[in-house]
This record gives structure tokens, sequence and C-alpha cells, in this order.
């Protein structure tokens, strides 16, 4: 039967070669390995064998670095901004918090000295906001946020803590209208603190004026202003301004001062107004010239002789009787003295008895 198996291959000289080599590396390696673990005698080399080839390592991973390095820095920069913005922003509303309570606290050192102002002088005052300013250049005014319904009255001075700021010119239910000492319409009868020599003060738009002080008058640069009382339109004593410059006027007859205003007109955001002084109360009867005025000390009148001749009769109430009552008073009869009825009230009572006035006198009249 025939064959079909070929002719034996024969080895080449090159495949030996390449197993025989094989066979001595791998005898070298399990020779260096087992010597290694033993002895360590490898590990020098190893680290030379580390150090040649470090800058290969750090070339091949230069790129996987540079693109972690550039993703870390996008993301660091995208968190900076986002945290910038947000900085920023809590910056302005502190900011604004800040501004807010700077301006409370200047709000309430004005508001504390004002009422110290007041409580110092003794003051029956009325705190009002300044709600609006009038922007004309030739009116010096002011609008406050009170009116009628507050009690506001035309006519009420106006102050600050530095002294006399005008008066209400006008009253509506709900605000008022002060009419500033600079405006050209408005004057003040004043006098000098240090000498009380009387003169009036002028506004003049964004100053305040003296006119026509006599050269006797002695007043100098320095001198401070206040008001006289006089007109009975504001309190005496209220500082009104210091004299800043003094020059004679076209005919060298007079001097005209300059002043200073002691009160912060342009400044400021509430102001008080002086409530009138409460009436002096005075007792009915007594006000003539014996008894005096409101000085309280109930002293009776002395008796002239005509009221001597027409006093009543003995059980009848005092001579010194301030207040009348019906049917006390004797009927004139062309100058007769008749005495009144007997009054029925104790000789010793507190309360004087109304039938003790004399009868009028026709010589009286």
């Amino acid at each position: 039967m025939p064959s079909y198996a070929g002719p034996p291959v024969a080895s080449r000289p090159g495949e030996v070669t390449s197993t025989l080599r094989l066979l001595v590396y791998l005898v070298l390696a399990v020779v260096l390995i087992a010597l290694d673990s033993r002895g360590g005698w490898l590990s020098q080399m190893r680290l030379q064998a580390n150090l040649l080839i470090q800058p290969i390592w750090a070339v091949a991973g230069l790129p996987g670095r540079i693109g972690s390095q550039v993703r870390d820095n996008a993301a660091t920069h995208a968190q900076l901004v986002e945290e910038t913005r947000s900085l920023r922003n809590q910056l302005l509303v502190a900011n604004a918090r800040l501004t807010r309570l700077q301006t409370a606290a200047l709000d309430n050192a004005q508001l504390r000295e004002l009422l110290n102002v007041a409580e110092r002088r003794g003051l029956d005052v009325q705190l009002a906001p300044i709600l609006d300013i009038d922007l004309d250049p030739t009116r010096q005014r002011l609008l406050l946020d009170a009116g009628s319904r507050d009690g506001v009255l035309m006519g009420q001075a106006v102050i600050d803590a530095g002294g006399l700021m005008g008066q209400v010119i006008e009253v509506t239910p709900l605000h008022s209208t002060v009419l500033l000492l600079t405006d050209p319409d408005h004057a003040v009868p004043v006098s000098v603190a240090r000498n009380g020599v009387r003169l009036i003060v002028y506004g003049r738009g964004d100053r305040l004026e003296l006119r026509d002080i006599p050269l006797s008058a002695g007043v100098q640069v320095g001198d401070e202003i206040v008001t006289s009382g006089l007109g009975g339109r504001f309190p005496a004593g209220f500082p009104v301004g210091k004299v800043s410059e003094l020059h004679p006027d076209d005919t060298h007859a007079f001097l005209v001062g300059e002043l200073t205003p002691a009160a912060k007109l342009d400044r400021g955001r509430d102001v008080l107004l002086l409530r009138a002084g409460k009436p002096l109360r005075v007792v009915p009867g007594a006000g003539n010239r014996e008894s005096g005025v409101g000085n309280g000390n109930g002293a009776a009148p002395t008796p002239s002789p005509q009221a001597a001749a027409t006093a009543p009769p003995e059980g009848g109430a005092p001579t010194n009787s301030r207040f009348p009552i019906p049917n006390s008073r004797p009927r004139n009869n062309q100058g007769a003295a008749t005495a009144p009825p007997q009054s029925t009230a104790p000789t010793d009572s507190p309360f004087p008895t109304p039938n003790s006035r004399p009868a009028p006198q026709e010589t009286d009249r």
C-alpha cells in the first residue's frame, strides 16, 4: 500500500542555536533570582537601573500629567470664579448693611442730641421728621412729616440741637411747611448775648445778615446772637448764630454784619417743634394790683374807707371774699350804701363767701 508521509525534515541550524540560547538565559535567570533572594546581590544594580530609567518614565508620563493638570486647573478656575462672585455679592450686602447701620447710628446720635437739648432746657417739644426740602434757591423751606393731626400749629418755632431754625408758616392735616431763618422773607428780633443790644436778623438765601447796627452798639466779630423774645413768636435765649464779618454800609453811618447760623439748616433728618407754654393760672378776682397776679398767696386787698362803710353787718361773710354769688351785691341807689343781706356761712370758713364784695359807688364810675 503506498505511503503518503514525506521525507523527514532536517533540523535547521538556526533553530537549535536559538533553543540553546533560551535555555542558557533561563538557567541564568533562575540562578540570579536565587542569588538575589538569598543574598540581595542585585539590589544596587536595580537601584542604578532605576536611576537610568527614571527620565524615560518621566517623559513617558508627561502627557498624562499635563492633561490631568489642565483638567484640574479648569475646574479650579471655574470654582474660583464662582466663589469670587459669591464673595463679591456677600461683600455688597455687608456694605449695604454697614451703611444702614452707620446711618442708623448717626440718626440715633442726632436724636439723642435733640432730646438732650430739650431735656437740658426743660422744653416742651415735639419731634418731627423732615420729609422734603424746597429746591428753589430763592426759598429756604422744609416740609415736615407732621401736621395738624399731630398737634402742629401755625407760627410754632422750630429748633435743632444747634439753635433756632425757623417757624411753621403752613399746616395741613398731614404735613407742615417751615420757613427757615435764611429765607429772604424771614426776620427775627435778636440781641447780642454779650451786651444785650437789640437787633434784627434778616435772611439772605444762604446766610444771615444784621443790618443797621449802630456804631456805638459795640458789636464785635465772634459775638453770639440769641433771640430776644420780642414779639412773642420765639422764646428768648435761643442761639441764632455768631457774627462772622462786620463792614460799614453805603452811608458809613451803620454797620452790616454777617452771621454763621448756629443751627444746621442744611443737615439732619429731624427737628424739634416748640409747643406753646401753658398759660399762667390766675385765681379769679386776684388779678388786681393789691393782691398780685399769680402769686398764689391769697392775700386780701386792704379795704378802703368807702368799702368799710358798706361792710356787711355782724354775722355776714368776710370782707376779703373774691368769689361773688348771685343776689349778693346790693342795688345801686344813686350813691346809697345799703348793706347786703346777712350770710349764713360761718365766719371761720376756709372758703371766702361771695357776699363780701363792697357795693360799687357812684363816684367810681
